[in-house]
């Protein structure tokens, strides 16, 4: 159905090619998973496909690509659009029309589909997606996961042979996620379209594969073949896939009910010991013990940025926020309602829930972006959405969903000056910051230019400029590979231990294990659990992580646990 044949793309001021030589069949009618470290070429690859590459984003393609006999050299993409679906990172730059059924119609009335088919298209797709409750809806309020339904049934309704995902879902909790991969898992098994999907978070798509095209590094050939061979050798693996290598297991598990089958024996082994209990944080339910006291030692980075400006470090701490009956609407919809919460200097709070739960508009009221309905938020003792912007600055900082929110600027120079003279900071405090997170990066680099997991990185070295004592993220690993999000992990440590509290919303169950202290679950806008992340996480089917569900009941959360435990002697 698609074949690579010697395909090399070659961007304008680029050293080295992104792809180079690229042999590959895709056959028809199925799932084929495109793997690979950030920056290695998968975007790209999949633009190819489409015809955005070369005829959108420009750059240099030599060789062929062909869809169904199409050449995607002399097709433009309007030409592939009843062949080719494609849903990128962003599912907004896809949008061109307001409502959710007017969006899904759209494609179809492109290609002059009859009335009666379109409406019987749409109807199938809303029910396939979740979305008929959210028909009416405007595309603006709906939340990121929403909107990455929405976009994936937009290019569903013209029934295209072949599909081209670009992280489909990774705005999408762990439910929302299952329902989309069973509906493209229908779409290849019962109507024979043929997938072809780029995603970093393999807990969730691996053992759905049928092929998985591993990109080594940037211009290095594909390697292709079956996920368990292909998981030996990656440098980017599932925690189940982990755990196996870790236990040497053999045939290699790829789903959690694999894996399970063949862990009696590390169940018995991990027996003897009992699970790492995270330090305890001053402020925290049950918890006398001082901030900081019992972690670790901040790290470099944390040095260098010091502790949050007016965080104490006593024992006993005031709150660095605290929410009291909280509540938050818009226009018909209770976004948030009767919501308390408080988090302690040193904390790290995951809020998890299904898209839509209320996530984003709590961070939001926190940060001062939403005013409440009613009760009250308070952030260093001052109300956010009543204070002077210039006066949060330095008490509360957002990295939103999608970064490229807080960059304006045409260079990562000119974006670090403005964050300086906005935090009332010391020139070159942010650059400083920037050089940490992104070593390498020059000062005339345009932040477009930058992939997804670097623009994060700048955006969270803006918003630290100002030292503040509470620190939020909003799907902070979207986009970012395994190794991406473990260097974000021990930023992120490293600032905890510095007595900076940190709130982040996100659905990706691994980070939560791996860096919060407690975790916050969210239902309908009003809050259901609140307590340590073992105790939270564990016994949920949708949040618990692999490990936890692998090892079950023993309250084992990562690989990393495991390791130590094993290395130790068990």
């Amino acid at each position: 159905m698609i074949r690579f044949e010697r395909v090399s793309v070659r961007y304008e001021g680029t050293e080295h090619p992104t792809l180079s030589d690229v042999d590959l069949t895709v056959p028809e009618g199925e799932l084929v998973l495109l793997v690979g470290p950030s920056g290695v070429g998968k975007s790209t690859l999949l633009g190819t496909v489409s015809g955005l590459v070369p005829h959108f984003t420009g750059g240099l393609l030599s060789g062929r690509v062909t869809v169904g006999g199409r050449d995607t050299r002399t097709h433009k993409p309007r030409e592939l659009a009843d062949l080719v679906g494609t849903v990128g990172q962003d599912p907004l730059a896809h949008f061109v029309t307001d409502t959710v059924e007017d969006e899904l119609a759209y494609g179809m009335e492109s290609l002059g589909l009859a009335p009666d088919v379109m409406r019987r298209r749409v109807e199938e797709t809303l029910d396939l997606l979740g979305l008929a409750e959210l028909r009416d809806r405007p595309i603006a309020t709906l939340s990121g996961g929403q909107q990455q339904r929405v976009a994936i049934g937009s290019v569903l309704t013209p029934h295209p042979r072949v599909l081209v995902l670009d992280e489909p879902t990774s705005a999408l909790d762990p439910a929302a996620a299952e329902e989309v991969l069973a509906v493209l898992q229908r779409l290849v098994h019962d109507l024979g379209t043929t997938v072809l999907m780029a995603e970093h978070r393999l807990e969730r798509v691996v053992q759905y594969a049928d092929q998985v095209v591993l990109l080594p590094a940037p211009g290095a050939a594909p390697v292709m073949g079956p996920p368990a061979e292909i998981m030996k050798v990656s440098p980017v693996r599932p925690p189940v896939a982990e755990l196996g290598l870790l236990a040497g297991w053999d045939p290699l598990p790829l789903s959690v009910r694999d894996a399970r089958r063949g862990a009696g024996g590390l169940r018995e082994r991990l027996a003897e010991a009992s699970p790492p209990v995270p330090p305890e944080v001053s402020g925290m339910p049950g918890a006398p013990v001082p901030v900081v006291a019992e972690r670790s030692r901040p790290g470099r980075f944390a040095r260098l940025l010091g502790r949050g400006a007016d965080v104490p470090a006593a024992p006993g701490a005031d709150p660095v926020t605290r929410v009291d009956g909280l509540g938050v609407r818009r226009g018909r919809v209770e976004a948030l309602r009767r919501v308390t919460l408080t988090v302690a200097p040193g904390e790290t709070v995951a809020l998890m829930g299904r898209n839509g739960a209320g996530k984003s508009t709590l961070l939001g009221a926190l940060v001062g972006m939403i005013e409440p309905t009613s009760g009250t938020v308070r952030v260093g003792g001052l109300a956010p959405a009543r204070t002077d912007p210039r006066a949060m600055v330095r008490r509360v900082g957002l990295v939103p969903q999608e970064p490229r929110d807080l960059l304006y600027a045409d260079t990562v120079a000119a974006e670090c000056a403005a964050a300086d003279r906005d935090a009332g900071a010391t020139e070159g405090s942010c650059r400083a910051l920037v050089s940490e997170l992104l070593p390498g990066v020059a000062d005339d680099t345009h932040p477009r230019d930058l992939s997804e997991g670097q623009r994060l990185a700048l955006a969270l070295a803006l918003v630290l400029t100002g030292r503040p004592p509470l620190l939020l993220l909003d799907e902070p690993t979207r986009g970012l590979d395994y190794a991406a999000k473990a260097r974000l992990v021990g930023v992120l440590r490293g600032l905890a231990a510095g007595g900076h509290a940190i709130v982040l919303a996100t659905h990706d169950v691994e980070l939560a294990a791996e860096l919060a202290h407690r975790v916050v679950i969210l239902a309908d806008g009003e809050v259901v659990a609140d307590g340590p992340t073992g105790r939270v996480v564990v016994s949920s089917p949708a949040f618990a992580p692999q490990t936890a569900k692998i090892l079950a009941p023993q309250e084992w959360l990562t690989v990393s646990q495991v390791r130590g435990a094993l290395e130790a002697g068990v």
